[in-house]
């Protein structure tokens, strides 16, 4: 127990320093580009280090399985080069038994990643989406969904509109049962529509059987105008720009994930991503001990074998393959190539049987 607890305490400080070489290497890269687009702005170089401290968290929860690999090569290497594992293996402990103190670290750390940092992080990128369109005076397009359908907003230079439908088109350029509701510049109601269709076309949302309320009258109901003919509503989106508008399903909290994917079923759009990106995070663990054991394949060997530094690369590179192939399966997943859960679940599990089947052919073969 006693030498568990030494090997977990190594390996969790060599992950926490790799985390902090990372994260001071991201917030200086970062800190670097959101100058350039904030030297204009209040603030300056202030400004540009909160937009990175809230940026770069992201940027590493993604590259965490890379960080996990170098820290178990640097774990293995050191204790290699201090005759750490012959002292172990002299102690009567094989190979895998020493592994299951790294493995049950990194387990709990994917399980706290996915539980606790992932909708910490989701928090800072939504502040930090949301703190870079006030910047650059964007953000004129925002739809999000609910329990009562589809919401979304879009801004014109006569004042902004709000649009509400029960559901929606896949690519949201068709509306059923919606709503427009638009204000002037000032903020004050000024258009009422309901249709019971709304198609969107070049410039404008073509209504159909729409009804038109004119706010600014006293008694609006009784002015009230029926469109028979198809009625348009000045607008400037887009399918590329309403899609965008729905936000990265990193933004969304990972146990809030199951609700919003079924209000986009419900509302009729495509939930592919965010269903890939949820079984991605319930994956993660997983993925985080595959690459500890690639890690321990190559270089939980002793140094006077030679050839370290060879295997350190392969290690190396393992690793890379792995989370590129893990990004690429993610991209099939997403769009609808492979099944969601094949996409998501085959690179860890096929890592993780590699890794073994290297551990005991170097035990045991």
């Amino acid at each position: 127990m006693t030498l568990n607890f030494y090997i977990a305490r190594r390996f969790l400080s060599m992950l926490l320093r790799m985390l902090g070489i990372f994260y001071g290497i991201l917030i200086l890269i970062d800190t670097i580009d959101q100058l350039r687009n904030t030297s204009n702005k209040d603030g300056g170089a202030i400004l540009a280090l909160h937009l990175a401290a809230l940026n770069v968290p992201e940027s590493l929860y993604r590259i965490l399985p890379l960080i996990v690999v170098l820290s178990a090569i640097a774990l293995f290497v050191s204790l290699a080069r201090n005759s750490e594992l012959v002292v172990v293996r002299a102690a009567g402990r094989s190979g895998l038994e020493f592994l299951m103190a790294p493995v049950l670290t990194t387990l709990l750390i994917g399980l706290l990643a996915v539980s606790f940092l992932n909708p910490l992080i989701a928090t800072t990128t939504r502040a930090y989406e949301n703190m870079r369109t006030n910047l650059a005076n964007e953000g004129k397009s925002v739809s999000f969904f609910n329990s009562n359908g589809l919401w979304m907003r879009q801004g014109t230079d006569d004042g902004q509109t709000v649009i509400k439908a029960q559901r929606s088109s896949q690519d949201a350029t068709e509306l059923y049962n919606v709503m427009f509701l638009r204000f002037d510049k000032d903020g004050n109601p000024a258009e009422r529509i309901e249709a019971e269709r709304a198609t969107l076309g070049n410039g404008a949302w073509l209504l159909d059987k729409a009804k038109r309320w004119d706010l600014t009258r006293h008694n609006p109901e009784a002015n009230a105008t029926l469109e028979t003919k198809d009625y348009r509503f000045p607008s400037d989106l887009t399918p590329a720009g309403i899609r965008d508008s729905f936000g990265k399903p990193s933004t969304i909290p990972f146990w809030s994930l199951p609700d919003y994917i079924s209000s986009l079923e419900r509302s009729g759009f495509s939930a592919h991503r965010h269903q890939m990106w949820f079984q991605m995070e319930l994956a993660q663990p997983l993925l985080l001990i595959a690459m500890v054991l690639v890690a321990a394949g190559f270089t939980m060997r002793h140094a006077r074998f030679g050839k370290t530094g060879t295997f350190v690369l392969f290690a190396v590179l393992s690793g890379f393959a792995i989370f590129f192939l893990r990004n690429f399966a993610q991209v099939l997943g997403e769009n609808g190539q492979i099944p969601v859960l094949l996409a998501a679940w085959s690179p860890p599990v096929a890592a993780t049987l590699i890794a073994l089947g290297l551990l005991l052919h170097l035990e045991d073969g």
